[in-house]
């Protein structure tokens, strides 16, 4: 009996220590998550303030030694307009290549792309001829890139004005042969993003003249793409359809597009032009390179450029010297501060953007033919104004994933005055779509933008230092965090 009495008290005993091993354990492993959590959230917290601190020292670098502002002068003074095929695209590609090749990069390079060479000729003249109302009176005027010329002595037309293309087609040849098109579609002002707002008038410049020519039209003056009322023209390339006579095109200012569109509703005009404009042959070119090389992925590249070419009437300081020095300011950044990079990090300066396109088109061929993947390409063409931040566009099967990945970014992004929203990219990296890698491009504020793009006043001085420079940090960061946090 007593011998059953003490082995029930032992198993009894037995079940409670084992309950209390039971509570102990759990106790335990509840303090060894609370524990794990606590850690993760300490090595998550410290990553993003290493990242916040080196985010800081671009900002730092980049503002007080940068020397994008000290670039462009000389890309703007010293070499000036920069038009595809001329010595002035020589002397840029030469500047900016010892530019390059002074950072101290892994590797500096040319690639070669043939470009076309298109010559403005002698100045153009505009004018509108026996008025009843006016008299005689000139217009202010530019050739529309790769433009053919009247010829030395000129032509002479009535001028028929029209909204679209579409209503070219409608009035047909009847009404449009022998005639001067003035096509007369202000870009929209009511639009907040001027990119939407060029876009929904360009096609008028783009395609014109073939759409006039196709129906016997001698010549068309396009109202000039800005949303400012000035005496300022803007040139900007024109695309002849093949098979299709090509026939003179001038861009006029908009102050002077609204008084021809006013004088047409009394009298009918008839207007001279006279242009010198000509293709030469092709001439050989180069794309600049300069590259970090990865130290884990050396296959994949971070991209960042601009175009080197720009028109002939100006200094192309805002289009596109800007993205130029600020793409080659982000490696001179990362290198001064001594940054290793995951991934090779690329400055690429194109050549022939603004009437052909070709240097895009030739490295992206190269790329894909070397197998060379780009995680992400970040082109700034939008002006030398104040950062706001990146659109980001790429391959409908893979941008889903790459939202979710960098949509992260923001939280270091926003505290500078940027964010990424989906919808970028740029003309030279388009090409490199079928890649399925990212495409940002910097988002700069973009209301004056269109004062200067393509005319004779985007100079030097029509850009601002720190926000030049701010630009170029921006850049620098998101290629930081692109490297730090990004994957294919």
């Amino acid at each position: 009996a007593v011998m059953q009495h003490y082995d029930a008290i032992s198993t009894k005993s037995n079940k409670i220590m084992y309950v209390i091993w039971g509570m102990k354990m759990k106790v335990k492993i509840k303090n060894f998550l609370v524990l794990a959590l606590i850690a993760l959230t300490v090595t998550a917290t410290w990553s993003q303030e290493a990242e916040s601190e080196f985010i800081k020292s671009i900002y730092d670098q980049s503002l007080t030694k940068g020397s994008s502002y000290d670039w462009l002068h000389y890309l703007t003074k010293k070499v000036g307009a920069r038009l595809s095929g001329s010595p002035q695209a020589a002397a840029a590609v030469e500047y900016t290549r010892q530019m390059l090749d002074s950072l101290g990069l892994d590797r500096v390079w040319l690639q070669p792309v043939d470009v076309p060479h298109w010559v403005r000729g002698e100045a153009e003249q505009v004018r509108i001829i026996n008025s009843t109302v006016l008299g005689t009176q000139d217009l202010h005027a530019a050739s529309l890139g790769n433009s053919v010329g009247t010829g030395p002595l000129g032509l002479v037309g009535e001028v028929i004005e029209v909204k679209s293309l579409q209503e070219v087609e409608d009035l047909g040849r009847a009404k449009i042969e022998g005639k001067i098109v003035f096509y007369n579609r202000p870009m929209d002002k009511t639009l907040h993003r001027t990119f939407m707002a060029y876009g929904g008038a360009v096609d008028q410049r783009g395609g014109g003249a073939s759409q006039a020519a196709k129906y016997g039209a001698k010549a068309v003056l396009v109202r000039s793409m800005t949303t400012a009322t000035d005496d300022v023209p803007h040139t900007g390339a024109l695309r002849y359809q093949d098979g299709v006579p090509q026939i003179p095109a001038l861009a006029i200012a908009t102050r002077d597009a609204d008084l021809l569109s006013q004088l047409l509703k009394q009298e009918a005009v008839k207007v001279f032009l006279r242009n010198t404009c000509r293709m030469q042959k092709p001439e050989p070119s180069f794309n600049v390179i300069g590259e970090i090389t990865g130290s884990k992925y050396p296959n994949q590249v971070i991209l960042v450029g601009g175009h080197l070419d720009s028109w002939d009437v100006g200094e192309g300081a805002h289009d596109d010297g800007a993205g130029c020095v600020q793409s080659m300011q982000v490696l001179q950044t990362l290198k001064r501060l001594g940054y290793r990079p995951q991934h090779t990090l690329r400055c690429v300066l194109f050549m022939n953007e603004e009437n052909g396109g070709a240097g895009g088109e030739a490295y992206a061929k190269a790329a894909i033919a070397d197998n060379v993947f780009h995680l992400a390409a970040i082109e700034s063409d939008a002006g030398g104004f104040l950062p706001l931040g990146f659109g980001l566009s790429a391959d409908a099967e893979v941008i889903d994933h790459y939202l979710e990945m960098v949509m992260p970014f923001n939280d270091y992004l926003q505290p500078l005055g940027l964010e990424l929203t989906k919808g970028g990219g740029g003309s030279d990296i388009g090409p490199l779509r079928p890649q399925k890698g990212m495409l940002f491009g910097l988002s700069p504020d973009s209301q004056r933008y269109f004062d200067y793009h393509h005319t004779h006043i985007d100079t030097f001085d029509k850009v601002n230092e720190r926000e030049l420079t701010l630009g170029a940090a921006a850049m620098t960061t998101l290629v930081y965090l692109l490297d730090q946090l990004g994957s294919p």
